[in-house]
């Protein structure tokens, strides 16, 4: 960027409820390089700059004196019927990609939440694993008649639903086919709150209501990034399967460009031991298109890797989304930005990505489980999200 080019400010519009904008800087020879729509949106808008903020609260005020009321009165119920050695009760294992499902079973038994007196409750836990269900080959047909039974059960064995018509219970599932297995059953996809990893607000979440869950791949093979600007050479590193339409545009886009190191598979073992993880190190941004689903573990791994996140998918509720502002420490873009991926991250200042990488250095700690679970962790940020929906709950 030439000093003396004169200076235009775009706001991308953020893909997730709650997020507002996301304001880069742009000389008038880069924004001729855009579509005449994206040229005369960001024409229109103010070239004032604001510095980001500090906190990476939207209100650490509010934040501090709930988490603490939370810690002290929060209490749930976690139902005791089903097999533990079947589907219920216990997770499928605590590694891998849909790891968040079973560090919260674990977590929620572990914690200062439970407890063994319903009538005392705030909340009820819906104890059954789609998860499991899935690591034992079960269809979805199968899947969808087992929660269909099993909530029916619990409805007609204790009076707790009825009173709020389940808007005071809530289950938990990682894997995609949760989602599936649950949706033929209005009751529950309707009423009780679905923490969830894909959290795609046009097909079904609720954002007001449910809550998202972040997907982290743990454990993680290398130790957490820190105060490293000066080593990060990369501008932006994408390296995956073509497993949606972003991802294939992605690749086809920029597979061969000499700034960004973009890759249409992952990075095989063949080259090097975890090579692929210590290109996050490298690297300034990380990119991070949808899958399958809007979500992907590469948001987590990126905030581990202290590499800031640039969030590609459209209808994605992100994580924590009521507490964390993600643009204080990400780049929020919808998917048809990723045509002006490189210009987006070239236009960020030494200055904005300094601040960007300090916020995000201060986020990881939400992004991690523990068993037990350690305070301000990813099982105490669920808390407080299921903390803030309590209390819209209205009994009859």
């Amino acid at each position: 960027m030439l000093p003396m080019d004169p200076i235009i400010s775009v706001q991308f519009s953020a893909s997730h409820h709650g997020a507002l904008r996301q304001e880069l800087f742009l000389t008038e020879q880069e924004l001729d390089r855009l579509s005449p729509t994206f040229q005369s949106a960001a024409k229109s808008l103010s070239s004032n700059h604001q510095q980001i903020l500090t906190s990476v609260l939207h209100s650490p005020d509010v934040f501090e004196l709930n988490y603490k009321e939370m810690e002290k009165n929060f209490k749930v119920y976690i139902y005791p019927d089903g097999d533990p050695n079947t589907f219920y009760q216990t997770p499928r294992k605590l590694t891998g990609k849909y790891a968040s499902e079973g560090y919260f079973f674990q977590n929620i038994r572990e914690s200062v939440f439970r407890t063994h007196d319903p009538e005392e409750a705030d909340m009820f836990f819906i104890p059954i694993s789609c998860h499991k269900m899935r690591g034992k080959a079960t269809s979805y047909e199968k899947m969808q008649l087992i929660v269909h039974d099993y909530v029916n059960m619990l409805i007609q064995k204790y009076p707790y639903w009825n009173r709020t018509l389940g808007a005071d219970h809530f289950f938990v599932t990682c894997h995609d086919v949760g989602v599936r297995a649950t949706e033929n059953v209005t009751l529950l996809v309707k009423n009780s709150i679905r923490v969830v990893c894909s959290p795609s607000y046009n097909v079904g979440f609720i954002p007001h209501k449910d809550v998202a869950l972040p997907q982290i791949l743990q454990p993680f093979a290398l130790p957490q990034g820190g105060d490293d600007i000066q080593n990060r050479t990369i501008l932006g590193f994408w390296a995956g399967h073509r497993n949606s339409r972003i991802r294939v545009i992605l690749a086809k886009i920029w597979e061969n460009d000499t700034v960004l190191s973009i890759r249409s598979n992952r990075i095989s073992r063949a080259t090097g031991e975890l090579v692929y993880q210590k290109q996050f190190y490298r690297s300034k941004f990380c990119i991070c298109p949808g899958g399958s689903q809007v979500n992907s573990a590469r948001i987590a791994d990126s905030i581990h890797y202290a590499c800031v996140p640039v969030i590609i998918s459209d209808y994605y509720d992100l994580p924590f989304n009521d507490v964390l502002n993600w643009l204080k420490f990400s780049i929020i873009l919808k998917e048809q930005d990723v045509f002006n991926l490189k210009t987006v991250l070239q236009a960020v200042t030494d200055q904005q990505y300094t601040a960007l990488h300090h916020n995000l250095r201060r986020v990881q700690q939400h992004f991690e489980w523990h068993t037990p679970p350690v305070r301000y962790d990813a099982f105490h940020m669920v808390m407080y999200e299921l903390w803030l929906r309590h209390h819209t709950i209205k009994y009859r």
